[in-house]
């Protein structure tokens, strides 16, 4: 199963907990863990299903690269990691 993170950040705007979900494209993996931590979903996707302009997510290391159907490959051995975006100057 991939594992998936949630930063220190993410985390002190939402109660996320580190998990374990199967899948075989970002969005399968994702619609586990938005199913077990329901209030996640929202702040992450938009209301089209979208990464929000403001979030990041990596998959072993690399950023996705659909930012609307998450349909990067995931390998069960992956680790997610999502993350609010910083930006600044």
């Amino acid at each position: 199963m991939a594992k998936v993170f949630f930063t220190a950040n993410l985390r002190r705007h939402v109660d996320c907990a580190s998990m374990e979900a199967e899948g075989a494209t970002v969005r399968d993996v994702l619609a586990q863990v938005f199913r077990a931590q329901d209030r996640l979903g929202s702040y992450v996707l938009d209301d089209q299903g979208a990464l929000r302009k403001h979030m990041t997510i990596l998959v072993d290391g690399q950023r996705i690269r659909d930012l609307e159907r998450l349909s990067d490959a995931v390998r069960p051995s992956s680790e997610i990691w999502v993350m609010q975006a910083l930006s600044g100057g």
